[in-house]
């Protein structure tokens, strides 16, 4: 009885065929809409986190100033080589210290300048930032204490002050400073915000610091954790360790700023996943309006085919029979929607990715969910239809014009 049916339905769907695509065209939508958007923000979730964890292995960064709406808060003592090292002698969670300073400035090579962030750095900012050479090699011990200027650029420096030139050995002036590229790093691209990772030229830091700051003090300290699991103890000491070498008082505010990574990382992740579900909810609505526009055209099908179901009655159907197959037709129309929209959802999601630089995650869960919500909606909006057909009366429906 179920296959016969199954092959009636079939069989009305294809006899309208303009109005079943039409008919579906709500489902389409919705489902498709829903894998587009619940996959493509996965993707930008795991995108958020790569490019969080480009910034630097397992850190957290120290910076001068309490955190504040607006900035930092100004006036707050700078901090000091000294207080790198005693991150490194005192904590012993922390793998890597690396204090560093920076400012904006003009770099000249030849004929040609680029405005760019010029860091004074040790070598252990490699280390912390996780930034691989692509040629070249860092410090050595002589440009580390400052006595040979040397420098280490980004590729988007490299791009725009040589081209297609070969950088190392070269001479680069930064500001007033003439200094020989010995490095250019791997490039990283853009983040997620849109900056350049790439954007930098890398000097030591003694040599920052007394031919440009003019003085020892040291913008920040980025330092790495021997794991993730040890960030949270390692943040706490810290804390400790910074209150006490700047000699604040029980119940005074910090006027420093830990800055952690990992906590920023999942702090963007859970707004990207609660946009995700935000916009998931909003177009799975579309899935009712689909399955408002089945009932629709099922309850004029039930009109046009009212001499049928008659028909049907009066030779000896019995009524939960004629429900049966307006009600497979109506799922059916759903179905056929579902797998439309998830054929559609998943490639365009595989090219908004591909056009956003977005990882393509498929989350099968969300597949199997959207697919079944349509069966759902089938069974719920084809339901009334059927039912009324189904209600008909023989003699009535036969009169029927």
């Amino acid at each position: 009885m179920f296959a016969s049916t199954l092959v009636m339905a079939l069989r009305e769907i294809r006899r309208n065929m303009l109005r079943s695509v039409l008919t579906t065209l709500g489902i389409v939508i919705g489902v498709g809409a829903v894998i587009m958007l619940v996959t493509l923000g996965q993707g930008a979730t795991e995108k958020v986190t790569a490019d969080v964890a480009k910034m630097g292995v397992n850190m957290l960064t120290v910076v001068p100033g309490a955190e504040r709406r607006g900035g930092a808060s100004v006036g707050a003592a700078a901090l000091t080589i000294e207080d790198a090292r005693a991150i490194k002698n005192q904590l012993p969670s922390v793998a890597t210290v690396a204090p560093s300073a920076g400012r904006g400035m003009l770099v000249v090579y030849a004929n040609q300048n680029w405005s760019t962030t010029v860091t004074g750095a040790t070598n252990d900012y490699f280390t912390v930032r996780d930034l691989k050479l692509d040629a070249g090699r860092v410090f050595n011990e002589i440009e580390s204490q400052g006595g040979t200027p040397a420098c280490i650029l980004g590729p988007t420096v490299q791009k725009h002050l040589f081209g297609q030139q070969e950088p190392l050995g070269a001479a680069l002036r930064v500001g007033q400073i003439a200094c020989r590229v010995i490095g250019v790093t791997q490039a990283k691209g853009q983040n997620t915000f849109g900056m350049d990772q790439d954007d930098f030229v890398i000097i030591p830091l003694a040599t920052f610091q007394r031919r440009i700051l003019g003085s020892h003090d040291v913008g920040a300290i980025s330092l790495s954790a021997t794991s993730d699991a040890a960030i949270p103890k390692v943040k706490e000491q810290l804390a400790l360790l910074m209150r006490e070498r700047r000699k604040l008082p029980v119940g005074a505010p910090d006027d420093f700023s830990v800055r952690d990574m990992k906590e920023i990382s999942d702090t963007l992740s859970s707004v990207t996943g609660a946009l995700t579900a935000l916009l998931g909810a909003v177009a799975a609505v579309s899935l009712v309006v689909g399955g408002i526009g089945i009932m629709n055209i099922m309850l004029v099908s039930v009109t046009e085919r009212t001499r049928e179901i008659g028909i049907r009655l009066a030779i000896g159907a019995r009524a939960h029979e004629v429900l049966l197959q307006f009600l497979v037709e109506a799922v059916m129309l759903s179905l056929f929607g579902g797998i439309i929209g998830m054929v559609l959802g998943l490639a365009g999601s595989y090219a908004a990715g591909r056009a956003l630089n977005f990882p393509f995650r498929v989350m099968p869960e969300i597949v199997v969910i959207a697919f079944a919500f349509s069966f759902v909606v089938g069974v719920a909006f084809g339901f009334f239809p059927a039912r009324r057909a189904a209600r008909l009366n023989p003699i009535d429906a036969l009169r029927h014009e």
